[in-house]
């Protein structure tokens, strides 16, 4: 059997380079090179010439093309992230539909499928990512493949109320019944979809195995993971290297406090309510003031996209009130940082922070979320806040589930989160690790081709899961044990005030 992994973008890696710890990239990456794959998508290019270029890397063959602007403006920019993007965030005000996009997106899968027909093999297996290419198994079929094809959706999946007030909605989700599996991230996007066929396409549906047909597709939640491992030891190294200060960023904190956000600048993440909550938490308990900081981290993204623009100079308005209001000669609370950091970096900053702040208005899964938790120093760790409208919600019950539409709901779980005690935020953290420990990228990998496959029953990953589980938290808890005792070797890691991080 090959794999053969489709998504939007492809990065071709050089000869020599080294994967970079976690991500899905790697996942996939690791995964083509045990089966020997193809990975094929836009190579990011803009040109008019619509080959594809083959690469081979190792058991790896990247194959790749460019799009047009024409194509970027329609398929990429104009209904992918502009349509379904935010229809599928559950935004239906900021949903723009255009017959032209619309097209453009049609035109592009069909494209795509045309140059992978020609590259597959009878008995490859096919994964495609992600809301862009959500029609390519339908072009595919139409071109007589009869391979395995499955399909998983980062993205939340709304209900049939929200995703039908788009045009052209049911013909788009009548194209999920040409894939053998469809992968989400919930349960709750699971039944959505599910319910959506069924309205929508009248499909006929048992379980998780919906009808359009002669067809039979699957439709199952698969929570995505992370590298937690490999997360792990890059936090514990942050307070090992003390190379270059923390300080750099976190310096004007000296020993306050420190409460994190780290997302792309997007209206799905809610950074600007979560920053006037934190101006809410300040307002409530003057006594935090001048104690506690919010670093806010926020690459920016899709930049040419009005709503984004708009979005980058509100988040700056507000940061900029709530810190005239509430800060000193000496303070400012806020601190929003619009620049990508290292995986390093970011490690290094969620072990220093108190508190993880993530408060999207919707998001697939969030792994952010995990990231926080998989950085902690079981000894003494933080305390994650989370959306209930976060995906991460359905598997991290232990963190505090917050509605991020109530800023006052968000301030009083900062407080919480700042006065909990050690014993409490510990027995959190066990049970926290241990989940996401148990469901890594690794398993989430694995899980989702051995379903594509049909080598795996849902009774069998259910089991397995409560095994990984359950050795997982043995594992954390020896380890809170151990870094609890008093540190007599010469090499023990210095207070969170000391942490350096390599920038």
């Amino acid at each position: 059997m090959r794999l053969v992994v489709v998504s939007n973008r492809v990065t071709i890696p050089e000869r020599h380079e080294k994967a970079v710890a976690g991500g899905l990239a790697v996942a996939l990456r690791e995964a083509l090179e045990q089966h020997g794959g193809l990975w094929f998508g836009w190579s990011g290019g803009i040109s008019e010439d619509g080959a594809v270029r083959t690469v081979q890397r190792g058991k790896v063959s990247y194959a790749v093309t460019d799009l047009t602007e024409a194509e970027r403006q329609t398929y990429y920019l104009g209904f992918s992230n502009r349509a379904l993007w935010p229809n599928m965030h559950y935004r239906l005000g900021l949903t723009e539909f255009s017959r032209t996009d619309y097209a453009g997106y049609l035109g592009v899968n069909r494209r795509f499928a045309k140059s992978l027909a020609a590259l597959l093999q009878p008995d490859d297996v096919i994964w495609i990512h992600d809301y862009h290419l959500i029609p390519l198994a339908a072009d595919l079929r139409r071109r007589g493949v009869k391979n395995r094809i499955g399909y998983f959706h980062h993205i939340p999946w709304p209900p049939a109320e929200v995703f039908g007030a788009m045009p052209f909605s049911t013909t788009l989700i009548s194209t999920m019944g040409a894939y053998d599996l469809v992968g989400v991230q919930t349960q709750v996007d699971a039944r959505n979809l599910i319910n959506g066929l069924v309205q929508m396409c009248s499909a006929r549906a048992d379980g998780d195995k919906v009808a359009m047909g002669r067809r039979e597709t699957i439709v199952r939640a698969f929570p995505i993971g992370i590298d937690v491992e490999a997360f792990r030891k890059l936090a514990a190294a942050s307070v090992r290297a003390a190379t270059t200060p923390i300080r750099v960023t976190t310096g004007p904190l000296g020993t306050r406090k420190l409460v994190i956000g780290v997302d792309r600048l997007d209206y799905s993440k809610g950074i600007v309510q979560r920053l006037e909550a934190f101006g809410q938490f300040l307002r409530n308990h003057p006594e935090h003031r001048g104690h506690v900081g919010l670093l806010q981290i926020a690459p920016p993204s899709r930049s040419d996209v009005p709503e984004y623009a708009e979005l980058d100079r509100l988040s700056d308005e507000v940061a900029g009130r709530l810190n005239a209001a509430l800060g000193e000669f000496d303070w400012s609370p806020i601190r929003v940082v619009k620049k990508a950091y290292s995986r390093n970096a970011l490690a290094g900053f969620y072990r220093r922070a108190q508190v993880g702040l993530v408060t999207p208005m919707r998001d697939g899964m969030n792994l952010v979320a995990k990231e926080y938790v998989a950085a902690q120093d079981p000894a003494d760790p933080g305390v994650l806040v989370l959306s209930r409208f976060a995906g991460a919600a359905q598997q991290l019950g232990e963190a505090l589930i917050v509605n991020p539409y109530d800023v006052h709901e968000v301030a009083e779980a900062i407080r919480t989160a700042l006065a909990m005690p050690k014993s409490e935020r510990q027995r959190r953290f066990e049970r926290l690790y241990a989940t996401i420990s148990a469901t890594d990228i690794g398993w989430w990998t694995r899980r989702y081709l051995a379903a594509l496959s049909g080598i795996e029953t849902p009774a069998e990953e259910a089991a397995s899961v409560a095994s990984r589980r359950r050795g997982s938290a043995d594992t954390v808890r020896r380890a809170v044990r151990a870094a609890s005792r008093p540190a007599r070797e010469a090499g023990a890691a210095p207070p969170l005030s000391l942490i350096h991080i390599p920038d």
